[in-house]
């Protein structure tokens, strides 16, 4: 399962391009990193079974990790497998996807808010607090305002289905996501500062916006000024490097800039990676952890 099928769009990635020479370098000096980081799993060899997933991403030294649904079709024991892998891990999921109704059309309104609502039952069983929602596409025949307004009023409907409900302990939030024009042409919100203004107008505090640095380059760019202006409302990143959706560092995304812009405004929450590795995927998400540790020593 990959979450860009969410958006109805799957696209070839580009060919793997070399790791730079940074990334081999030694270990990183320690730095205070003061938001957390996260890995994807759908980027993370795909057809190896999920537990071992998991520990990769653990042996490279991460204690979070974002799903896409993976659990659709598990029963109670492949759930219990899994909530015993990420405990003997010391893994959280902290976020995931794969609702399959988007936010834009009106018609699919009461669809969507359904399955939310019985989504929120293996996101508890997952200790998972927060969704990833998708606009969905362009609606024929519905003009832009119609579908931006359709997607504020599904947002505060669905945010009124959890006001105030927690999971382990944290706020349940609903995370809206651009998708850039190259990966879904008919893809409805494919850009974050439209994004950013339907989360002020829905103004709901677990209402909140993912800001995929990777979409947002192929979309529009000027990706710094966006994230100061907004990081009062961004509560993920996710982090591939264009073109190819590759390591950070492999492309023209200046990464380093990035982190430190996150450090000085005082980011406290959840930076994702979701690249798809061009080495071992041990080793490329050590690279990438260790080249935020850098870029803020």
């Amino acid at each position: 399962m990959n979450r860009r099928t969410f958006a109805q769009s799957l696209v070839a990635t580009a060919a793997a391009a070399a790791l730079p020479s940074s990334a081999s370098a030694a270990p990183a000096a320690s730095a205070a990193v003061p938001f957390s980081l996260s890995v994807m799993l759908w980027t993370i060899e795909r057809n190896q079974p999920f537990e071992d997933r998991l520990e990769k991403i653990a042996a490279a030294g991460y204690s979070n990790v974002e799903l896409v649904g993976e659990y659709a079709h598990w029963s109670d024991a492949d759930f219990a497998r899994a909530n015993a892998a990420r405990k003997r891990l010391g893994i959280t999921f902290d976020a995931t996807a794969g609702l399959h109704h988007g936010i834009a059309d009106p018609g699919a309104r009461d669809a969507f808010l359904a399955e939310f609502k019985d989504a929120l039952v293996p996101m508890d069983t997952l200790s998972c607090p927060a969704m990833i929602v998708l606009s969905g596409n362009v609606v024929p025949g519905l003009s832009r305002d119609v579908q931006h307004q359709a997607a504020v009023e599904a947002l505060k409907r669905a945010a009124a289905l959890v006001e105030g409900r927690t999971i382990a302990g944290r706020p349940v939030r609903l995370l809206l996501e651009c998708i850039d024009p190259e990966e879904n042409p008919k893809y409805f919100l494919q850009s974050a500062a439209e994004g950013m203004a339907i989360v002020r107008e829905v103004n709901h505090p677990q209402v909140r916006f993912l800001y995929d640095l990777f979409h947002e380059q192929i979309a529009e760019g000027n990706l710094i000024e966006k994230l100061e202006k907004n990081i009062d409302i961004i509560d993920l990143f996710h982090i591939a490097d264009v073109p190819g959706r590759h390591e950070p560092g492999t492309g023209e995304i200046n990464y380093a800039n990035i982190y430190r812009k996150l450090a000085e405004l005082h980011y406290p929450r959840m930076v994702a990676m979701e690249f798809l590795p061009t080495a071992d995927a041990v080793t490329s998400l050590r690279n990438a952890r260790e080249m935020v540790a850098r870029s803020l020593a």
